[in-house]
């Protein structure tokens, strides 16, 4: 039999690891006699941990929340994972980075040098590409309201700050919006809402730093299907400027004067067909016919574009474009000043 201090460390892992335990199946899984686990079970409520009793033939026990915060025990597994989380945690922009830092060292300090070494080789650096906007950072309560209307399926009702507010400190917010919240979402460094618009009658995505939620919140209501029914589509395709249909909303074919191995490895979303050792078919997609041309441009090689026609009028504009900055003829020919 364990002793008395490690057979409480059993216990109360197991108490974690499922809902509700019969008092056989701990006695049982523990090695001692029922009452053995009434007694243990009589020290862990001692220690502050909350745990409720059921009567009967089937009775059994379940660790319940309490209003305070007893002890925690973790595997070695669980440890770890909790420990990179709150790592990522300091850097997701969701307003509780000050919190994870805190709480990361707090974890730390109890764990056995062996986990200790492992979390201290894990450093997370965030890197913005050079262009980026810094990320927008969300008060952690507002997530949690949020996120608790989501959960609760119940009206939000929002001011929603104006990206750039004018100067002179006049609202241009406009009356309060009324949505149906239906998920809570990252992009890009940033939080959004994902809801259902009351008063615009359509699907609609809010940045969460731009919202100062209302109190209360409104009535229950039973949750739209969201178009298409995934919700990472959903979102892509919004941010694309897509129509709903999947993909981007501008489309060409091309054939480019590249082996498919070298154009495959710049190409996220497109679609790469070899064509011989110098020739290759890309099919890829923008938000505007424009980005398309100057996408495609970027490969720097020769190309013949199968169509459609919108883009090789893109294409057209583009040269006529690039010739006039050139400061020349599309030919190369100087222009001369009177």
């Amino acid at each position: 039999m364990q002793k008395t201090s490690a057979r409480l460390l059993s216990l109360l892992s197991l108490l974690q690891a499922r809902r509700d335990w019969p008092g056989a199946l701990l006695a049982e899984r523990l090695g001692v006699s029922p009452r053995t686990v009434r007694r243990d079970v009589d020290r862990l409520r001692e220690l502050g941990y909350p745990i409720a009793s059921a009567k009967g033939p089937d009775g059994g026990y379940r660790l319940d929340a309490g209003s305070d915060l007893p002890p925690l025990l973790f595997d070695d597994e669980q440890a770890v994972a909790l420990a990179v989380a709150l790592r990522i945690a300091t850097t997701n922009g969701a307003g509780v980075e000050d919190a994870a830092e805190r709480a990361l060292h707090t974890v730390r300090q109890v764990m056995p040098a062996r986990l200790r070494r492992r979390i201290d080789s894990l450093q997370v650096t965030a890197v913005e590409p050079p262009n980026a906007r810094p990320n927008a950072q969300v008060d952690s309560g507002v997530l949690m309201a949020l996120g608790a209307a989501v959960h609760a399926r119940e009206v939000l009702r929002f001011d929603y700050v104006p990206a750039s507010p004018p100067e002179d400190g006049r609202d241009t917010g406009g009356p309060p919006r009324r949505v149906e919240p239906h998920h809570l979402v990252t992009w890009a460094g940033r939080w959004y809402l994902v809801a259902w618009d009351l008063d615009r009658a359509d699907w609609r995505t809010f940045r969460a730093d731009r919202i100062a939620p209302r109190t209360p919140t409104g009535p229950r209501f039973t949750p739209r299907e969201l178009p298409g029914g995934d919700v990472g589509a959903f979102v892509l395709n919004r941010f694309q400027g897509a129509d709903g249909s999947g993909g981007w909303p501008c489309r060409g074919e091309v054939i480019l004067a590249l082996p498919a191995d070298a154009v495959s490895r710049y190409t996220r979303d497109g679609i790469v067909e070899e064509l011989g050792p110098d020739r290759c078919r890309l099919v890829l997609g923008s938000w505007s016919w424009p980005a398309l041309a100057a996408a495609l441009g970027r490969f720097d090689a020769d190309m013949e574009i199968v169509g459609p026609d919108r883009l090789r009028e893109a294409c057209a504009r583009l040269a006529r474009r690039y010739a006039a900055a050139a400061g020349g003829a599309p030919g190369g020919r100087p222009r001369t000043r009177a």
